[in-house]
């Protein structure tokens, strides 16, 4: 199955420049305008436009004079070159250089240590390796990193991660990112994506000791083995997606301590035992996908649990079921009913449709349609049945009539 549909993500965004009388330092003013970002006005109120390069530009108010603190690149054009020089006269005070839809661009040499926030998105695709994790492991300063649709050559995560000890908010999605993941974290990480890469192994203990941590995206590898029973002392947590990887054994109880969590998605993977009935007292929850699994039993949720949700799937567990007098059939959940036994009367689709979704008011809809249409040959019988009946009735009649004529 598919793992959550996701977006790439968008750079972060700059903060309003802060007008200031002071110009801006001659040194940078030359970096820019060898980056072809316009400088006849003020660069640091330079908006892009359909004729203009698209480039968003951030400056401090210093005096005597002003300094570059944000450089943002969109859809940039085939002559763009980011020279060492130019890095060189604006490294010290950039702190945030992100690039969106670049991918003619080749990545400068070494980008400035001073970073804090550094993001490429669908970028550097000219060369196949992309972006190499040693070039990313000297951005010792970051606590914003964002690859996404981006490759990156390393041996491993632990190579690019090993000295960012201010990391904050962490993303390298579909990046052909191999290996296990690290078995250390620096303690100030509240987001890791690290979905759609080829990471294996098992989901390390060090995940579990980030007290901070709001979401987790680990969906769309190769990562094997249970999920651990100290995700539940994640109590920040608030997104956790595990979709498409090869996990089995149950769900671990201690999920249920994680108070605040709104979105789980467990699907595609081969977790297997019954469906806990704790999920359904965790009152936060908007988001729950366990469909393409390996679950059985009665599911044990009921209909006002399932309306409060925005997404449900469940399917493609083919010996879970639902009982009959706790949920209607009207909901499609992809799943069989119980027997008395409480196993699948029938055998129900064996993958989850992504069309499965129920919709309170679309079903309601389309019980009625189902109503009309198996009430509507019925009718037609009856009015037959009547019809035919009166012409005997009359034949009868006029036999009796003849005869008493007659």
């Amino acid at each position: 199955t598919s793992p959550t549909p996701r977006t790439s993500p968008t750079p972060r965004t700059s903060p309003i420049p802060r007008s200031s009388s002071s110009p801006l330092d001659p040194k940078q003013l030359k970096a820019l305008e060898s980056l072809n970002i316009p400088t006849v006005k003020d660069p640091c109120n330079h908006r892009p436009s359909k004729s203009t390069p698209t480039a968003v530009v951030t400056c401090d108010a210093g005096s005597p004079f002003r300094l570059v603190t944000s450089i943002s690149f969109t859809n940039c054009s085939s002559d763009l070159s980011i020279s060492s020089t130019a890095l060189r006269a604006l490294s010290p005070s950039l702190t945030s250089l992100s690039f969106l839809n670049c991918p003619s661009l080749s990545p400068p040499p070494r980008l400035p240590e001073s970073l804090h926030s550094f993001s490429a998105v669908s970028s550097f695709l000219r060369h196949r390796n992309g972006l190499s994790g040693i070039f990313l492991a000297r951005l010792v300063n970051l606590t914003d990193l964002t690859v996404d649709s981006v490759p990156v050559s390393t041996s491993g995560l632990y190579v690019i991660l090993g000295n960012m000890h201010d990391m904050v908010s962490l993303t390298i999605s579909h990046a052909n990112l191999s290996g296990n993941i690290p078995k250390s974290f620096h303690s100030n990480l509240t987001f890791i994506d690290l979905s759609d890469n080829l990471l294996k192994g098992s989901i390390p203990t060090s995940i579990t000791l980030l007290p901070n941590l709001k979401s987790l995206n680990l969906s769309g590898n190769s990562i094997s083995g249970d999920i651990p029973d100290g995700i539940g002392d994640l109590i920040s947590l608030k997104n956790l997606s595990l979709a498409s990887n090869k996990l089995s054994g149950p769900i671990p109880d201690s999920i249920s301590s994680i108070p605040e969590l709104t979105h789980l998605d467990l699907s595609g993977n081969q977790l297997n035992g019954t469906v806990p009935r704790f999920i359904s007292k965790m009152k936060y929850l908007k988001h729950l996908n366990l469909a393409n699994n390996a679950f059985h039993g009665v599911l044990p949720f009921n209909a006002s649990f399932l309306k409060k949700l925005e997404v449900f799937k469940i399917g493609g567990n083919s010996d879970l079921c639902y009982n009959r007098t706790v949920l209607s059939s009207k909901m499609k959940l992809g799943i069989a009913p119980c027997d008395k036994h409480g196993l699948p009367l029938s055998p129900p689709p064996q993958k989850e449709d992504s069309s499965s979704d129920y919709d309170y008011n679309n079903e309601d809809e389309s019980s009625e349609k189902k109503k009309e249409e198996h009430h509507g040959p019925n009718k037609v019988v009856l009015g037959v049945a009547i019809g035919l009946s009166s012409l005997v009735f009359l034949i009868i009649f006029l036999i009796l009539l003849a005869k008493w004529c007659g």
